[in-house]
């Protein structure tokens, strides 16, 4: 039964660079997660539902239009949880509408959390240590325009592989 997850790729140089600093921590799982704004946190799917997987995220994909993200500055979700993020100042409802659309049907599944899309930069380190990111990480600032999004399966040797990208319906203008 694969374990598979759907989100936002982060593009480069940004991703390398926020990859490198999470691993820069000390986080020993930076290397086997591509930076990325989760839409779908990990899910067990048995191999009979891929096909029908692949069908709802095309269908998905065609009813929403491409966005953009503007990541700046950092957050935190302690002390619920130890996660400092890269923060969204705009490209939020983007995220949401899109997170709303793939977690239905045979993603229709159930969130620990309210969903609040972010970049983790680092997870489950020390106190000092993610005091440290969200400050080191507070004058991050990128843009960038989601044109597509990823469906990603966990593998235990080599960690999250996306596997396909899912085309959104039309790239943004910007102003």
């Amino acid at each position: 039964m694969p374990t598979i997850g759907v989100a936002v790729a982060i593009p480069e140089p940004w991703a390398a660079r926020l990859q490198d600093y999470r691993a820069a921590l000390g986080d020993v799982t930076a290397g086997s997660i591509p930076t990325h704004i989760t839409l779908v946190p990990p899910t067990e799917l048995s191999d009979d539902d891929l096909d029908a997987l692949h069908d709802h995220l095309e269908q998905s994909a065609s009813l929403l239009d491409a966005f953009t993200v503007h990541l700046r500055g950092t957050g935190t979700f302690r002390p619920v949880s130890p996660v400092v993020f890269v923060a969204l100042a705009s490209g939020i409802s983007g995220c949401e509408a899109l997170a709303e659309a793939v977690r239905s049907g045979p993603l229709d599944v159930a969130l620990s959390f309210p969903y609040h899309p972010h970049v983790t930069v680092a997870h489950h380190l020390p106190d000092e240590t993610l005091d440290r990111a969200y400050a080191e990480l507070a004058d991050f600032e990128c843009r960038f325009d989601v044109q597509d999004f990823h469906l990603y399966v966990h593998d235990e040797a080599t960690g999250w592989k996306p596997v396909r990208g899912f085309p959104l319906r039309r790239v943004p203008v910007r102003a």
